[in-house]
């Protein structure tokens, strides 16, 4: 809706978009109460927000100028709710998504900024949630978001999809915006819930409008949409029938998504062309040794460290090496485990991430030291984020405690701290 306000609007009527979106679900707190939801409730706002804009139009079109590229098409009443309806339809907002996206990157904002935009316009990110995605404060996050949004509205015209250099340029900030949304939907910061599939789908959806554009569809594209595809296979199994969340090694993988697996490698494969190397290319062939793992025991850890040295390679960070360390336990025991995390690099700056100590824990209880154990669980307990993490961490620190024998247990880390996006 924002997307395509701004288009109708002009971008530098970006904020009368935005107001024009709020007033659109205001409108539905109103009349949904007395009528019920309605069946399509999209379409319904959807529907609610252009009649919004025509009327915004006919109003304020001799105080406001709109946008330079529709002209005189919105001067007319013969021609104002003809252009409208045309820029409301399907195909036109699937081109506006993409225009917004990459209006937003715009090579004068910091990376950050772009991808702080993305979120905040196209995603619908609160301050607070953008603040977690970071790992940073709400009130910087609050500047950032308006200062970026008084450049955008500064640009003359939304961004042209149809220039392939420019197009190019701004792709790999798009990609870490998309990667990040569905890493806060799988494994996020949110104070509510660990999983949310609906930020899973919608970065699903953007990443797959960037395929069907033919300057989008990249190796890295399809390396992205291939992560994305893998991990959301997955996500049937990552709660259980209690709503708790259940560990990689835990997880009925009857329950996974055979057919968005599937989907996964092919987009690999699609993505092994030309001779470009990213970190989305390392982290999906990563989850595809999970996909094709029958079972936990089956996994080919030594396939999964090779990967993770060359997405040390290619990417370096702390949390890529944590997962590195954690693959190395796997294949060579705990203690190699422990050794290997003790060598990582800034591990500082894992200080407020509750799977560093959720790691130290676990592979402290496979060696029998439950007091250590129970120690680290506790660190980590404090630090969770959310009601599911909690309670997870809360029955390993049960199991110390009952100094129960230890079963694999870590839940899957994400490759980066989502912090680490412009690291």
């Amino acid at each position: 809706m924002v997307a395509t306000l701004t288009r109708v609007f002009g971008v530098h009527n970006l904020a009368l978009a935005e107001d024009v979106v709020q007033d659109a679900f205001c409108r539905a707190l109103e009349v949904w109460k007395f009528r019920g939801v309605p069946e399509k409730p999209s379409a319904w706002l959807l529907a609610t927000a252009k009649n919004r804009a025509l009327d915004v139009l006919r109003r304020q079109r001799t105080a406001h100028t709109f946008a330079p590229e529709l002209g005189r098409l919105l001067e007319s009443e013969w021609t104002l709710a003809p252009a409208v309806e045309e820029l409301f339809a399907a195909n036109a907002i699937k081109d506006d998504l993409l225009r917004m996206m990459f209006s937003c990157c715009q090579p004068r904002l910091a990376e950050e900024a772009q991808v702080a935009l993305i979120l905040n316009i196209l995603c619908g990110f609160s301050v607070n949630e953008i603040a977690s995605a970071f790992v940073s404060s709400h009130a910087a996050i609050e500047k950032r978001i308006t200062r970026a949004k008084k450049s955008l509205a500064a640009s003359k015209r939304l961004f042209d999809v149809a220039a392939p250099g420019e197009f190019a340029a701004r792709l790999p900030a798009v990609h870490r915006a998309l990667y990040l949304l569905f890493n806060e939907g799988y494994h996020g910061a949110s104070a509510e819930t660990a999983v949310r599939a609906e930020l899973c789908h919608e970065a699903m959806r953007l990443a797959a409008l960037l395929l069907a554009h033919p300057h989008g569809a990249t190796p890295a594209s399809y390396a992205l949409s291939a992560l994305m595809c893998l991990n959301a296979a997955r996500l049937p199994g990552r709660v259980n029938a209690a709503g708790n969340l259940t560990s990689l090694f835990e997880q009925d993988r009857s329950l996974w998504d055979g057919k968005l697996a599937a989907e996964g490698i092919r987009l690999l494969e699609l993505a092994a062309t030309g001779t470009e190397l990213t970190e989305y290319h390392l982290e999906a062939a990563i989850a595809s040794v999970h996909a094709r793992a029958p079972q936990a025991e089956d996994t080919d850890w030594a396939a999964i460290v090779s990967l993770y040295d060359l997405l040390m390679s290619v990417r370096p960070s702390p949390v890529v090496a944590l997962n590195r360390a954690i693959a190395i336990a796997q294949q060579e025991g705990p203690e190699r485990g422990l050794e290997v995390i003790g060598t990582i690099e800034d591990r500082d700056r894992l200080a407020g991430y509750p799977f560093y100590p959720a790691a130290l824990g676990e592979l402290e209880l496979r060696r029998g030291r439950h007091g250590a154990a129970r120690k680290h669980f506790r660190a980590a307990l404090a630090l969770a984020r959310n009601p599911m993490e909690r309670q997870f961490l809360k029955q390993r620190v049960g199991a110390c405690e009952r100094g129960d024998p230890p079963e694999p247990a870590i839940l899957e880390p994400v490759t980066r701290l989502q912090g680490e996006v412009t690291s």
